[in-house]
């Protein structure tokens, strides 16, 4: 769902791609063609997104990232160049888009009467089980 919102915005206009030869499936072809595909997204340089999204997508994706800012990601699974362009351009909107989803704030539950009621008889039970014990001076 946010992913298709981020592919509104028109990020293929900030996104740079570079193809080098793959060392994935495809025989002989690998050895010719340039298959592999780097995509490169600065974050920082990015004029579509917003300083708080920005400054969001630096903290969740910290280890991502580059000295610069730099979100680089590489696909060489498939044996076109076309192909590993759109796989790799798919997973740069999923992890951008689970990046900036924010976490829902967490309700605090309440407890049921029923199990109060049911941890105070256990109390009573073993203080009763206890008492029992206890050496009684006749």
């Amino acid at each position: 769902m946010l992913a298709d919102q981020l592919k509104r915005r028109g990020f293929e206009s900030e996104l740079q791609y570079s193809a080098s030869r793959s060392g994935g499936p495809g025989g002989q072809n690998v050895n010719k063609v340039n298959t592999k595909v780097e995509l490169r997204f600065n974050i920082n340089g990015s004029n579509l997104l917003s300083d708080i999204e920005k400054e969001r997508l630096l903290i969740k994706l910290a280890n991502k990232l580059t000295q610069e800012g730099e979100l680089i990601l590489i696909g060489q699974t498939e044996r076109s160049q076309l192909k590993n362009k759109l796989a790799v351009t798919e997973r740069f909107y999923t992890i951008v888009a689970v990046a900036l989803t924010l976490p829902k704030k967490r309700k605090p539950s309440r407890r049921t009467r029923a199990s109060v009621e049911r941890r105070l008889d256990s109390k009573k039970k073993q203080a009763q089980k206890k008492s029992n014990r206890k050496f009684k001076d006749y």
